[in-house]
């Protein structure tokens, strides 16, 4: 099979990117681009159902540019004035930058981590951060482990959504026409079945760039060529090279599963180790405690025929001193005769 024709499932042109201009020269193949998606902003009385008051919130987190553009369209529509204090939590450096198009950009106040949602969770813990109330900018699928690790690091959070997302109309696209399709977002593939209920994936070769993608892609009975990012291809541009060069090949050195998972168990194995000892102890206290319990159940049985000998001194002591009352009344008729006398 000769590669000709490559389509990616983002926004963009071809000629912008070098690396994909440098494919286009060197093997004369057609690179288009084509979102399957968009991402739109919530209508002011979407986000009004959802109860939330934007200037409550002392910092905001964005995940995506779109979030950001939806996030100060609605502050506009409400007529809601960011203050200059105001914190920003991003979870990329050229996404903090993007931030520039709303606001003065200004590093004491804009923080950002290195691309994943857990080192924004990072910063927002520093003990600078740590009073402030954060409001999570989210799209319409919120994924749920963000919300774990905000409630995990104790912090003062709340998730709003700005944005939803939407398919976009792809029937104008022969996909059968494309030798080589990438994927980056599992709502490709929704967008996909939508549009192309009996598709068939058939000899196209598929790659897929995130953890998301690839489940989606599995869940779908779908396969991929290529899944990154890897140390062998770190980019969609070394993937696709590949591919070009060679359309047969098979990757060996799959990518790695995501690292969310692989954090919590150290967490679950030191609970585990204290709970061995613990239940050590309990096992051997038992036998004590039954040697005990036997002890004071036998204890109580002398106590009983201890007691039993007292209340029958006790039961005598009475009829004694009832003997010299009964001798007093016999001596009062004997005076009573004498007096006759």
């Amino acid at each position: 099979m000769k590669i000709s024709k490559i389509l990616i499932a983002q926004p963009g042109v071809a000629s912008a990117n070098p690396h994909y201009a440098n494919l286009i020269k060197k093997y004369g193949v057609s690179i288009e681009f084509h979102p399957f998606f968009s991402m739109v902003p919530l209508t002011l009385r979407e986000f009004r159902a959802q109860k939330v008051n934007i200037p409550d919130y002392t910092a905001i987190v964005f995940t995506s540019k779109g979030t950001i553009d939806a996030f100060f369209q609605l502050c506009a529509e409400q007529r809601i004035k960011i203050p200059d204090s105001q914190k920003y939590f991003c979870t990329s450096e050229s996404l903090s930058y993007y931030l520039q198009k709303h606001i003065i950009y200004r590093k004491r106040k804009i923080f950002f981590g290195d691309g994943t949602f857990a080192s924004v969770v990072k910063l927002a813990k520093a003990d600078k951060h740590k009073n402030e109330k954060i409001l999570i900018a989210s799209p319409d699928h919120i994924y749920p482990e963000w919300i774990q690790m905000f409630k995990e690091a104790n912090l003062k959070f709340a998730p709003a959504v700005v944005a939803k997302f939407v398919d976009n109309d792809l029937k104008g696209l022969k996909l059968e026409d494309y030798q080589i399709i990438a994927f980056y977002n599992a709502l490709d593939i929704t967008s996909l079945k939508n549009n192309f209920p009996g598709f068939k994936q058939n000899g196209t070769k598929f790659i897929a760039f995130g953890a998301g993608i690839r489940k989606a892609m599995t869940e779908a009975g779908m396969t991929y060529a290529i899944g990154g990012p890897t140390p062998e291809f770190p980019s969609l541009a070394n993937a696709l090279e590949q591919l070009i060069v060679n359309p047969d090949f098979k990757q060996t050195n799959l990518p790695e599963e995501p690292k969310k998972e692989t954090k919590k168990a150290p967490a679950k194995k030191p609970a585990v180790k204290k709970a061995a000892p613990a239940k050590k102890a309990e096992a051997k206290t038992p036998a004590k405690k039954a040697e005990t319990k036997t002890a004071e159940k036998k204890a109580p049985a002398k106590k009983a025929e201890a007691k039993a000998p007292a209340k029958k001194a006790v039961a005598k002591a009475p009829a004694k001193k009832a003997a010299p009352a009964k001798k007093t009344a016999t001596k009062k008729p004997a005076a009573k005769t004498a007096g006759k006398k």
